[in-house]
């Protein structure tokens, strides 16, 4: 199975926005869910785009499972990703205004999204996720970021995402010269929190 494109917009229309959110929902959820989110953050100005997972899951497994588990669902969710970029380049956006936000399962497609295709866009958001796959297949993961800001909140613990994956994913953003802000909570649960929302407001 594979997923159709359907995407969820809110706030300014693309043809008359200088910036884009694209807003990547976890497991479960889904983009009327997470476009709630958008009223927390200051994107007031921004079309935001809202991608929605068929059967409200972008994978069937564990992020760290085999990649080949995973597929072909995974590299559907790549494609629904890059095709929101593409909706957004499409209306004259370029990548540097471009911008990305992602909770849990979908925090690990924003970073296996742009871990994947990395070039300057405006910032990225990361709430608990770590690039995906079973072992770091490093050859994946090439270009310069230019500095683009990218914020990474996660628990410690978390049931999901291991912290050894969150600071290995944080490695290879810096040595593709992201400029990388990891907060560690410590057992604060599989959820977003007020100073997450504060450091993203920093980045948009």
């Amino acid at each position: 199975m594979t997923h159709h494109f359907a995407l969820n917009t809110a706030g300014k229309a693309l043809n008359n926005a200088e910036k884009a959110l694209i807003m990547v929902h976890g497991r479960g959820g889904n983009a009327e869910d997470i476009l709630g989110l958008a009223t927390h953050l200051n994107v007031g100005s921004y079309a935001i785009l809202a991608p929605q997972a068929t059967n409200h899951t972008w994978y069937p497994h564990s992020f760290i499972a085999p990649i080949e588990q995973n597929e072909p669902w995974l590299t559907s969710a790549i494609d629904i990703v890059d095709q929101s970029v593409k909706t957004a380049t499409d209306a004259g956006i370029t990548p540097k205004n471009i911008y990305f936000f992602g909770f849990s399962q979908g925090a690990c497609l924003t970073l296996e999204y742009i871990a994947r295709n990395a070039q300057q866009y405006g910032g990225a958001v990361a709430i608990i996720g770590g690039i995906i796959g079973e072992k770091i297949n490093r050859r994946n993961y090439q270009g310069d970021f230019q500095q683009t800001p990218i914020f990474i909140g996660t628990s410690n613990p978390d049931f999901h995402v291991p912290i050894e994956r969150v600071y290995a994913t944080e490695k290879i953003l810096n040595e593709m010269n992201a400029d990388v802000t990891l907060k560690v909570y410590e057992n604060f649960g599989h959820a977003i929190n007020q100073e997450e929302i504060e450091w993203a407001n920093k980045i948009f």
